[in-house]
């Protein structure tokens, strides 16, 4: 378990989350993750590569947001960071790992969040404000929303998701 902290639901979900992937991600191998939902679409990798820059991004907003009562964090570009990790390129072996041990650390930050900053106001980009702890559990929801994506690439197409995840 993760701890008693404030966010300890989100934190034990995602670690689940993270424990019941493992595999299904491992068992499609190399060639499963080049399979995209159709033309013009991200293939698995890349999708896969895509909530790696999310971790990355929402790490940096988790800690930020706990030192500023006003936190304003900029947007990113998501086909430019796709483009740039080379996701494309690297082996899905790697990608897993890299994944999975980013996600553990995510999991060990917001587990540290205390109560009292949950509601501190958070915009990324032009969005409307939201609170850290809307944030936090938005990330989880995002990536399920992708896990499920790379998954069962015919369940969630044309679907979208918010333009600071």
């Amino acid at each position: 378990m993760c701890g008693t902290g404030a966010l300890s639901d989100v934190a034990e979900d995602l670690e689940r989350l993270i424990r019941e992937t493992i595999p299904k991600l491992e068992a499609m191998g190399e060639a499963g993750s080049l399979k995209t939902r159709g033309p013009g679409t991200w293939s698995r990798k890349q999708i896969l590569g895509h909530v790696v820059d999310s971790a990355l991004n929402n790490v940096h907003r988790f800690v930020r947001a706990q030192q500023d009562d006003d936190f304003v964090f900029p947007d990113y570009d998501q086909p430019a960071w796709v483009a740039a990790g080379g996701y494309q390129e690297r082996p899905w072996s790697r990608l897993v790992r890299l994944w999975v041990e980013l996600n553990a650390h995510v999991v060990e930050v917001i587990t540290r969040v205390p109560g009292e900053r949950l509601g501190t106001t958070c915009r990324i980009g032009g969005s409307e404000p939201m609170t850290l702890e809307f944030l936090v559990r938005d990330y989880v929801r995002h990536l399920r929303h992708h896990l499920e994506q790379i998954l069962d690439p015919d369940a969630s197409r044309g679907e979208t998701h918010p333009p600071f995840a």
